[in-house]
């Protein structure tokens, strides 16, 4: 068994010990330091492997010790940890070149399996690019999230932010897709460039192709002038295709083209240009699906799915709830940063399972601290939030519909069985359907999920009880 070295820098002394034995017992050679001062003077003693260095130390933090490694050694692993760890951390940390970021407290089966990992790369002498570090860099989107969930997910955006590979988000709407789209530019070496966000299905399918890649004078009615698409005007930066599932087939080919190529051509003309731009890509849909179905090309599908990122829903990240709304609440009063939230208050919204995610309860909070006297209370909050009930209250609760008529409905069911209607009126085009219900894209989608509607873009609407 090959003997690697291992540097272990945490103040606490049981960290050190706890992490040292599990590495010992690996088969790693280890030494230990109480600082990053200390680690500083013990760099060039030897060939260090990895680096597990505590984030929080007396002097000079972890990301000093990983900036520190990644000059001078910089074939070195380093491995932050933290007991305070967060969403922008886990971004930090990857982006900045760390190989993991591990959350404390921890069992040794978290350690044991990384060190495993880590001998089995170095036995067999590969090496993974890391990502470069960008000296002071600040991010000017500000992202909130201790959970678990969020925070795996950072890292691996901080891993694929500085390359140029194409990225597909997934999630529920509401999850944050664009937020993650907009940090990964941010984070990449296009962050100077320009980052466009194309919401496809706000856009009709007959103009998608030159809204994007631009049209030349007279290529169609109302086309008076040469105009450049929103893709030059991304040129060096990146472009964010939001809701690409909505796309039609026919555009999806003339998508991919550009992709391979990396040259578009206007509508209306004949001559093809270079164009460097990345592709960020996401749906709420579930895309294998629609390849599946047949309403989305399976070869564009994978072209953009080079990297898969899947947002998790709100409800599985509840404790990220209290801090989000907090952000909120302090926007709305930017010169009043000590609005609060009453503690019952906080257990309604943790409570409550936010089916619009994130954009959901932006829009509660916003009102609730339009309302309240500085203390946001309960009273403060939307009826739909208020009236949530809590575990297990659905079994005290007597029945309501018990003692209505047999021949009324829920109001729920109403609403899902017109929405099914109107969407095989419009032979699925969904921009139509929201039209007529007098609602945005948004909220038609949400009502599709919430009504589990499941159409075709020929009309046919099969829901649970959309007869």
């Amino acid at each position: 068994m090959n003997q690697f070295q291992a540097l272990v820098i945490d103040d606490e002394p049981q960290v050190r010990e706890f992490v040292s034995t599990i590495l010992s017992n690996d088969g790693w050679k280890v030494a230990q330091s109480s600082s990053a001062e200390e680690a500083f003077t013990m760099l060039n003693d030897q060939a260090w492997s990895v680096v597990f260095c505590d984030v929080m130390l007396g002097g000079a933090d972890g990301y000093s010790v990983l900036r520190r490694f990644k000059e001078e050694m910089p074939e070195t692993k380093v491995v932050l940890m933290t007991g305070h760890g967060s969403a922008v951390g886990a971004l930090d940390a990857t982006a900045s070149g760390a190989y993991d970021y591990l959350l404390k407290p921890f069992g040794p089966d978290e350690v044991g399996s990384l060190a495993t990992a880590l001998r089995q790369q170095l036995s067999e002498k590969t090496r993974s690019l890391s990502p470069k570090h960008h000296p002071g860099y600040r991010t000017d989107i500000e992202l909130v999230g201790r959970s678990h969930a969020f925070i795996e997910v950072m890292k691996q955006v901080g891993r694929v932010a500085p390359t140029n590979l194409t990225v597909l988000l997934t999630g529920e709407s509401g999850t944050g897709k664009e937020l993650v789209a907009s940090t990964i530019h941010q984070r990449s070496g296009r962050g100077d460039r320009t980052f466009v966000a194309v919401n496809c299905g706000a856009i009709p399918a007959e103009l998608i192709e030159a809204e994007l890649f631009g049209h030349v004078k007279g290529s169609f009615t109302g086309a008076d002038r040469d105009r450049r698409g929103l893709w030059e005007e991304a040129d060096g930066g990146t472009v964010f295709l939001d809701e690409i599932t909505e796309t039609t087939l026919s555009f999806q080919v003339k998508l991919l083209r550009v992709l391979q190529q990396g040259e578009i051509r206007r509508v209306g003309s004949n001559q093809t240009q270079k164009v460097n731009v990345r592709v960020i890509a996401a749906s709420n849909l579930d895309v294998e699906g629609e390849v599946k179905a047949g309403r989305f090309r399976n070869d564009l599908f994978y072209r953009l799915n080079a990297v898969a990122l899947t947002l998790p829903p709100l409800r599985d990240r509840r404790e990220d709830i209290p801090p989000l709304a907090q952000t909120f609440a302090e926007r709305v009063f930017s010169l009043s940063p000590s609005v609060r939230f009453a503690p019952e208050a906080l257990n309604v919204l943790q409570r409550y399972d936010w089916p619009g995610n994130i954009r959901e309860l932006e829009n509660a909070v916003v009102r609730a601290a339009a309302m309240c006297d500085g203390t946001i209370r309960v009273k403060d909050l939307p009826e739909r939030v208020r009236n949530h009930p809590q575990n297990g209250e659905h079994n005290q609760q007597p029945d309501a519909q018990s003692s209505l008529p047999e021949d009324w409905t829920p109001l729920s069911t109403v609403e899902g069985r017109y929405v099914a209607r109107v969407l095989s009126h419009t032979g699925g085009n969904k921009q139509a359907a929201a039209r007529l219900l007098e609602v945005d894209r948004k909220t038609l989608d949400r009502m599709i999920k919430r009504h589990k509607i499941d159409y075709d873009r020929r009309g046919k609407s099969n829901g649970a009880d959309h007869a």
